[in-house]
C-alpha cells in the first residue's frame, strides 16, 4: 500500500512530464463525488463497528451536529476539520481512517 507520505516522495521525484501525465491519470480517476462517497461509507462503518445503530446518538455523544453528521455519511461535502473531527472521535489518525476503503 503506498502512503500519502511515499506518493508525495514518488511524486516530487520525478521529472516535469511524468508529474504532468500523473496529474491527468489523477483527475480521472480522482472523482470527488465518488470520493466523498467513501469517506461517508467509511464513517458509516466505523460508527457501526462502534455499536452505535443510529448515527444521531453517535453525534450527540461525540459534540457534533447530528444533521452534519448524517450528511456526512450520506457523502456530502464536508470541510476538511470537520474530517479531522469526525476521526478524531473515532479516537484514530488520519492514516487509520484512510487505510481501509480507499486504495
Amino acid at each position: 500500500m503506498v502512503t500519502h507520505i511515499v506518493a508525495i516522495d514518488l511524486f516530487y521525484g520525478m521529472n516535469p512530464s511524468a508529474k504532468k501525465n500523473i496529474k491527468k491519470v489523477g483527475k480521472a480517476k480522482l472523482d470527488v463525488e465518488v470520493q466523498l462517497k467513501k469517506i461517508g461509507e467509511r464513517i458509516k462503518q466505523l460508527r457501526i463497528s462502534k455499536g452505535y445503530t443510529s448515527y444521531e446518538y453517535f453525534a450527540y455523544d461525540n459534540n457534533i451536529s447530528r444533521a452534519q453528521f448524517g450528511r456526512y455519511e450520506q457523502g456530502q461535502d464536508l470541510r476538511f476539520s470537520s474530517l479531522v473531527k469526525v476521526i478524531d472521535a473515532f479516537d484514530m489518525t488520519l492514516l487509520e481512517f484512510f487505510s481501509e476503503g480507499f486504495d
